[in-house]
Order: C-alpha cells, then structure tokens, then sequence
C-alpha cells in the first residue's frame, strides 16, 4: 500500500513538473513575443525619425540655422544629408563632411553612432521576424489579447520618456550620451568639430517628439485594431 501510495506521489510530482515546465515555457514564449513586437514599433519609429529630413529642413527656418552656423540653405542640407547617409548606409568609410572639417574624436563619435544604428537594423530583423510567427500563431488561436498588451506599453513607454524631456531636457540629453557612450567624444569643440553649429539641440528636442508622437501613433492603432478584432469575433 505504502509503496502504491508512493508511485501516484511520484506521479503527481512528475505530472504536476512538466506542467509547470510547459507553463513557464508558454509564459517566456509570449513574453518573447510581446517584447519583440513592442520593440519593432520602437525602433521602426526611431528610424523613421532619423531618416525623416524634412523635420531638418524645416528646423533650418524655425532655429535659424543659417545664421548661428554661418553656412548658406543648401550647405546645411549637404552637410546633414551625409551624415543621415554615412549613417544608414552599409559602406565602411571614413566620416567626412562636405563642406565641414570633422576631428578624430569627432570621426569616432559617428563612427560610434553608425555601430549603434546598425546593431538596431539587426535587432529590427529578428523582432519582426519573431513578431510575425507569433502574429500568426495568435491568428490561428483567435487571440488578439497582444495587441492591447502592446498597446498600453506603448503608451505607457512615450509618457516616461516625456516627462523628463519636458522637465530637463539638457539633463536627459547628456544621460542620454552617458548610457550610450563611454566617452565624451560627443562633447565637440566648435573649433574641431563646427558640425555642432549645424546640429542646434533643439533639433533633437524636436526629433525627440517626433518619435515620441510616432510611438503614441503606434499605440492607438493598435488599440483601434483591437477593440474592432474583439468586437468582430463576438459577432
């Protein structure tokens, strides 16, 4: 008896094992998933901002550019181009402006900044990629509760970041760099490195918003996709 006691124990605790085991690997899977497809809408926006040049354009007349730089319209465009393009494009050369002399610390602050912009291209592909398999793996069980899981990170992620902007944004501007960079590479000498002439920190005050915007954008449709999923599978 004792012995047949002891085996449905031992069973049980094999039994009641595994179905933890497969809990917890259904938990991290949707974890996995949910982080990869809030992380895609993330750096899809941020993307978007970097390789958005009107909001440049348009700063050149609203910061008036021109004059705190010295330099015309259409040197501030060729300077600023470059730089989006030596950024976002897979060619290993040496950052040169232009028209603007750029010092070796300066070169390596770019070349730093293009590093990160291409470990963000890579980590694009694979959460879209597991975003997708998941998508439809959802599809296929008839879940969307994802998508307001999603929805509310996003929402949630736009507000912590905009407080601190709006409160101190020199401050969060200079954590920012902290964070990124273990140098001070960033802090460029306008004798050395006149492109900080051309790159005013409101512009990225500016862009900051934008991508704050475009998250918040992000949200609300995925919100919006919800609440008609849910009311079409109640149909």
């Amino acid at each position: 008896m004792k012995v047949l006691n002891k085996s449905i124990i031992n069973c049980f605790s094999v039994d009641f094992f595994f179905r933890n085991i497969k809990s917890l690997i259904k938990f991290l899977s949707r974890v996995v998933f949910i982080s990869s497809f809030i992380f895609s809408f993330l750096i899809l926006s941020v993307n978007f901002t970097l390789l958005f040049k009107p909001l440049y354009y348009m700063d050149i007349g609203i910061l008036k550019i021109e004059h705190s730089s010295g330099l015309n319209k259409l040197e501030l465009k060729s300077n600023y181009d470059y730089v989006i393009t030596y950024l976002t494009e897979n060619k290993n050369e040496e950052f040169n402006l232009p028209t603007l002399s750029s010092s070796i610390h300066g070169k390596i602050h770019f070349k730093e900044v293009k590093t990160i912009f291409d470990k963000l291209r890579i980590i694009l592909f694979f959460t879209i990629l597991i975003s997708i398999i998941g998508i439809v793996i959802n599809k296929k069980r008839k879940k969307t509760k994802y998508l307001l899981t999603s929805s509310i990170c996003l929402i949630v992620i736009p507000a912590l970041l905009l407080i601190p902007f709006l409160i101190n944004f020199d401050k969060s501007f200079t954590t920012f760099h902290h964070i990124f960079f273990n140098n001070n590479y960033w802090l460029f000498d306008i004798k050395l490195d006149p492109i900080i002439t051309i790159l005013p920190q409101n512009f990225f005050f500016h862009s900051a918003i934008l991508m704050i915007s475009l998250i918040t954008m992000c949200s609300i449709t995925l919100i919006l996709i919800y609440k008609r999923t849910k009311k079409s599978h109640s149909l």
